[in-house]
């Protein structure tokens, strides 16, 4: 019997190819109908046998196209029309309808063989792409995805490549982005006076970085600052230049087994090294790798990732190419603090004063989105940064919610954009200390809500009366009604809906972060919190020190560490490292300070007391960057066996770490190695985490923990602690899809303030 169906599929299914599977699974079963783009997804009609219709449905449910996340499929009976063959229709919009737009995709497989073919005519082609992969939303102006809604609309296809895109047998059947030499973007390279065009243009790059030089390299999501990751002069002019004096460098390699000469490549990290996001994976350094001192100095992990576009594996090079860099610094194109460049004329404004070249093209970004960062601890993926390869993907919501926008925390910032079931995390937008970072959130902002249709109702942010994001929530409200969501509560949540956990489950929430604003006024970061997304109530914390000077001690932990021995009674000894590292008429005005509480906040922070700790023991006692202390520790820390491990005391669920100081004490003077003291350190915490998770236990019954905030993002603690968990009954919930950092916080916020 002949039957006719039509099928709704929602979820990431345009710009993945699901036009052209769908064209060719119903040729293979013998069906007539049509398949078009809609707003809501993609619209199939599909006619022919029964059997055949139900296997059809079956396999666009079970077996899509790689790229693909099938969400939902509705299927309904309708009359049958009779006809021949099966076509790809237009495009159709209404009000109201969403679909997923898909991430950039790194390069495939196949693309690589061809851009390496001589024979092929997209060999050494830089913009070379199929249906499998490419930019997709950099470069998006709306939904549905057609070429027209993108910045390749510039680019009119050749007779060759429009053939390619009608011809269902072909790997670019419908490929949006594809283009060739003869009609795609091209090359150019602005080198002071000169300017080269195509492969010209490429081989001077790589000239260039071969003689120390660095090139400002367009990518997908913007431009990165590039040079030869072990040419030591070139890194110290980059480090010079860009005002970045320790934080560490991600290095970009052609493929795996390069990336195994300067690192620890196993095979979990492979496979994430690998994968269509290609994100730079946090590794431990091979000792024998030879890359500069400057790459990442003082810790034991390098920022990796492989090339993603073909114009990264044309810079490092083909076989047969000219002996060039085969290992690229690759770090953003940006001056610290800064958002990313992403406009040709902006770059070369902007990076003047950093770059001796700029390696341009004409394809517009229309989203700047920076790499995306993750580790891989006890096997699991853990993200540091959620942008590149995965923005925007939707996430899950465990319950509905109306249309709200949260605009989440001011380090680290991400937003978000929610309604029913769904949210949508933009991609990295960085610490909002800037007017232009402001400038770049209000843009992003803006995007996310054209490309997801979703028009908030309501607008969420952090409670911190003087986070700029909070601010700039008060200023773009308007009449929407605004709600303000608890740091540490908001962390929490975003644990929870990580997890799919309903809206009257609970948890015991372990928080430990540098900084969040308490509910008491006072900066939070060691919390034990009882409760679920409408409410929670905090069981515990760390024993309140004085934040004398407020981020002037974050950046001296000198400062942190003599603030904790004052808490705890301890003497400033002129043995000590921070009391010798602190001026004398510094030490004379912070005991004043500590003394009168003239000037300082009062902290609970794990953070702080990690910068304590490692300032005592002699690792560092200024930083660079935010958290530099407690990585160096960390570093430090791992392979040492951490016994006999120091301890809190604890009262009424408040944990003093005065004995832990005083055995730091102790150690130093006994000559026990700085790695050795970090072990105990971590050790003392997580058996603290342990302690309070199983008195919130007895309290509530509870079994379930949440690990979050930014200090989890060490792999140490974290392992640690979650083990600890486990050995004793405890289910442990940790990060694996946003950040345990602030740039998860706008996932929790959506939650906290739609249940509330």
């Amino acid at each position: 019997m002949r039957v006719r169906q039509r099928l709704l599929v929602t979820g990431v299914v345009q710009g993945v190819g699901f036009r052209p599977f769908v064209y060719a699974t119903a040729c293979e079963l013998a069906l007539t109908g049509e398949v078009s783009n809609d707003s809501d997804g993609v619209i199939i009609e599909v006619e022919g046998s029964e059997p055949a219709v139900r296997e059809f449905a079956h396999r666009v449910a079970h077996d899509p196209p790689p790229l693909a996340v099938v969400e939902s499929l509705r299927t309904e009976a309708i009359p049958p029309r009779g006809g021949t063959g099966f076509r790809i229709a237009g495009t159709s919009r209404h009000p109201g309808g969403r679909t997923l737009a898909s991430p950039d995709v790194a390069i495939c497989a196949d693309c690589v063989r061809e851009l390496k073919d001589p024979a092929n005519r997209r060999y050494r082609h830089p913009f070379i792409t199929c249906t499998n992969c490419g930019p997709r939303f950099t470069i998006i102006r709306e939904l549905p995805y057609d070429r027209a809604a993108t910045t390749m609309a510039e680019f009119p296809m050749c007779a060759t490549c429009s053939a390619e895109y009608r011809d269902p047998g072909d790997r670019r059947f419908h490929a949006q982005p594809i283009a060739c030499p003869a009609c795609g973007p091209t090359l150019e390279l602005t080198d002071g006076p000169n300017r080269l065009n195509g492969e010209a243009a490429l081989q001077r790059a790589r000239m260039l970085m071969a003689h120390g030089a660095i090139v400002a390299v367009k990518g997908l999501g913007g431009f990165h600052l590039a040079c030869d990751a072990r040419n030591e002069a070139a890194v110290a002019r980059l480090r010079d230049r860009k005002r970045r004096r320790a934080k560490p460098f991600a290095v970009m390699v052609r493929d795996g087994t390069t990336a195994g000469e300067i690192a620890v490549v196993r095979s979990d990290s492979l496979r994430v090294l690998q994968c269509s996001q290609s994100p730079i994976v946090l590794l431990p350094k091979n000792p024998a790798g030879r890359l500069a001192r400057g790459v990442a100095p003082g810790i034991p992990d390098l920022g990796v990732m492989l090339a993603y576009t073909p114009l990264h594996h044309l810079l490092l090079g083909l076989p047969g190419d000219n002996v060039g860099p085969d290992v690229l610094v690759m770090t953003s194109g940006n001056l610290g603090g800064e958002p990313i460049a992403f406009r040709n004329e902006d770059a070369l404004q902007r990076l003047a004063g950093i770059a001796d070249a700029w390696l341009l093209h004409d394809r517009p970004i229309l989203v700047p989105c920076d790499d995306s960062v993750v580790r891989i601890v006890d096997g699991a993926e853990m993200p540091i940064r959620r942008s590149r390869g995965y923005a925007p993907l939707p996430l899950a919501l465990p319950v509905p919610i109306p249309a709200t926008l949260a605009v989440g925390a001011d380090v680290k910032n991400t937003c978000a954009v929610g309604e029913g079931r769904y949210v949508w995390l933009s991609q990295h937008v960085g610490d909002m200390d800037d007017i232009a970072t402001l400038d770049a959130f209000t843009n992003t902002e803006s995007h996310l809500q054209n490309l997801t249709g979703v028009r908030p109702e309501q607008v969420f942010a952090d409670a911190h009366p003087g986070y700029r994001s909070t601010a700039w929530a008060r200023r773009n409200a308007g009449t929407r009604p605004l709600r303000l969501v608890q740091h540490h509560h908001a962390h929490i949540a975003a644990t929870m809906a990580e997890h799919g956990l309903g809206g009257e489950e609970t948890v015991i929430g372990l928080a430990f972060d540098g900084t969040g604003y308490g509910t008491d006024g006072a900066v939070w970061g060691g919390e034990v919190l009882i409760g679920g997304y409408k409410d929670v109530q905090r069981f515990g914390h760390l024993k309140y020190v004085p934040l004398p000077g407020g981020d002037i001690s974050v950046e001296r932990p000198y400062r942190m560490a003599l603030a904790h021995l004052f808490a705890a009674g301890l003497p400033w000894d002129a043995d000590l490292p921070p009391v010798k590292a602190c001026p004398a008429a510094e030490r004379r005005i912070l005991a004043h300070q500590l003394e009168t509480g003239l000037g300082c906040a009062t902290t609970s922070s794990m953070g702080r007391l990690f910068d304590a700790v490692a300032a005592l023991s002699g690792v560092r006692q200024v930083v660079d960057y935010e958290a530099e202390a407690a990585i160096e520790l960390e570093g430090l820390a791992r392979g040492c066996p951490g016994t006999p491990q120091y301890r809190f005391s604890i009262a009424d669920g408040i944990a003093d770490p005065a004995p832990l100081l005083q055995a730091v004490i102790s150690d130093i003077r006994a000559g026990v190695p700085a790695g050795e003291i970090g072990a105990r350190c971590h050790r003392a915490v997580a058996d603290l985490a342990l302690h309070w998770a199983e008195a919130a236990r007895s309290a509530s019954g509870l079994a379930v923990v949440a690990l979050t905030g930014g200090v989890f993002q060490n792999g140490l603690l974290l392992s640690l602690t979650r083990n600890a968990l486990s050995a004793r009954g405890f289910r442990a919930l940790t990060h694996h899809r946003v950040p345990p950092n602030d740039g998860g916080i706008a996932l929790g916020q959506l939650l906290v303030g739609a249940m509330q």
